[in-house]
């Protein structure tokens, strides 16, 4: 579900090395990839620090550029303020529509505020611990161990015997399960916008609660996409896909069983 936008956007994408690991690269920028085009991309670490050198081996492959950050005082991490720096100056530039803030800190919580509030797309990417106060400052936040998921083991589709068709099952990594909460918000986002049949839009549907919960994401449970996820939920939804005007692509519309 990437944010709804009539342009491709230009993104600045800045990225903590201190509270991500780098062995995901590859997966977070075929992930910012999704949502435009990174123009800016830059790192920021204390590059003389041993615990460093993992990254120095991918920043060239990706074209990122790498910010020198000396800690000053022994167990504070110098590069957050140096990333807040930079990401003001590059708001102020008015060259960027949104930016990809890459960390785990809740330190980042007011950047993201400040930057949405200055009319930026704000999408966070970081690991499962992130603190709840920066994930919900962001547009969209994904997590880290999806993308990993994703890049390292891909998933055939199976073909079933009775049918022919290619069947999704959910991956092996899911973090989390299709809980009562996330039930609970899924049916409460349908009712939200169905029309007077109870049929709502999977479109629509998933940009909703993506607004309501920034960290949903369908791999979070095992799933590539909505849609599937959705059709394992069949004791409690109704799936509905009708022909569109263009040949071979189909609108999905889903409602609640009780309507």
């Amino acid at each position: 579900m990437a944010l709804s936008t009539s342009k491709e956007l230009k993104l600045a994408v800045l990225i903590d090395a201190d509270n991500v690991p780098y062995s995901n690269v590859k997966g977070m920028m075929e992930e910012i990839a999704k949502f435009g085009t990174p123009t800016t991309k830059r790192i920021y670490a204390d590059w003389t620090k041993p615990n460093s050198n993992g990254w120095k081996g991918v920043l060239l492959e990706h074209a990122i550029t790498p910010i020198q950050q000396y800690s000053y005082t022994v167990g504070k991490n110098s590069s957050d303020s140096a990333l807040i720096i930079d990401a003001m100056d590059l708001l102020y530039s008015g060259k960027l529509d949104g930016f990809c803030i890459v960390s785990s800190d809740s330190d980042f919580t007011r950047l993201a505020i400040r930057l949405r509030e200055s009319g930026m797309k704000v999408i966070g990417i970081g690991e499962k611990k992130t603190p709840n106060s920066f994930i919900v400052a962001c547009d969209r936040f994904i997590y880290i161990e999806v993308l990993d998921g994703a890049t390292q083991k891909k998933k055939p589709k199976t073909i079933a015997a009775d049918t022919k068709k290619p069947v999704e099952k959910p991956t092996e990594k899911a973090l989390h399960k299709v809980d009562k909460q996330t039930i609970e918000l899924i049916e409460a986002t349908i009712e939200d916008i169905e029309d007077d049949d109870g049929w709502a839009f999977l479109g629509d549907v998933g940009n909703l609660i993506v607004k309501k919960k920034p960290e949903f994401d369908p791999r979070n449970y095992g799933f590539s996409k909505l849609t599937p996820m959705l059709k394992s939920l069949t004791d409690i939804l109704e799936i509905d896909e009708r022909e569109s005007d263009k040949k071979g692509i189909k609108h999905v519309y889903v409602r609640l069983r009780f309507n």
